[in-house]
């Protein structure tokens, strides 16, 4: 089974980081969550990228402002890399600039929702892992599920 390791550039990301564990959560994909800024501690990050490396994981990055970790990492490691950087209200969101524009040969997947970003990584284990596989198509049978009710609703039946 995978896991989904979360770094977040600073403890001030947690909050965020706790609504990807919890959307995890429901496709069975356990995680772990680990705090290394690119920016002051890059010696660290690169440590925690090592440290997984070898496993069947997938990397979700969580860091705003200026987000050198999420190439950071993807230029460390050959696991998938998905950047979901917190919302900046003090940037008016402008801040993810720093995220859409990657150099070559660094391509971390961008994916602003938490739920959609732990939806991004439990599509990738279920490459390999029929049991989340099956967690995959049951939610999305229930989201459809959802627009049909409403649609049903709306037309007053």
């Amino acid at each position: 089974m995978g896991k989904a390791v979360i770094i977040m550039g600073s403890s001030a990301d947690k909050e965020h980081c706790e609504k990807i564990k919890k959307a995890l959560a429901m496709f069975n994909v356990d995680c772990v969550m680990r705090v290394a800024s690119a920016h002051k501690v890059p010696l660290k990050a690169l440590e925690i990228v090592r440290e997984y490396e070898n496993e069947h994981v997938v990397f979700i990055t969580v860091a705003g402002r200026s987000n050198a970790l999420s190439g950071f990492v993807d230029a460390n490691t050959m696991r998938p890399v998905i950047a979901c950087p917190p919302y900046g209200e003090k940037f008016s969101g402008a801040d993810i600039f720093s995220t859409i524009r990657m150099p070559s040969g660094v391509a971390p997947m961008l994916v602003l929702e938490p739920a959609e970003a732990a939806l991004a990584a439990a599509k990738i284990f279920a490459l390999t892992d029929k049991a989340v596989a099956m967690k995959v198509v049951e939610f999305q049978k229930e989201k459809r599920e959802e627009i049909e009710k409403a649609d049903e609703q709306m037309r007053g039946k």
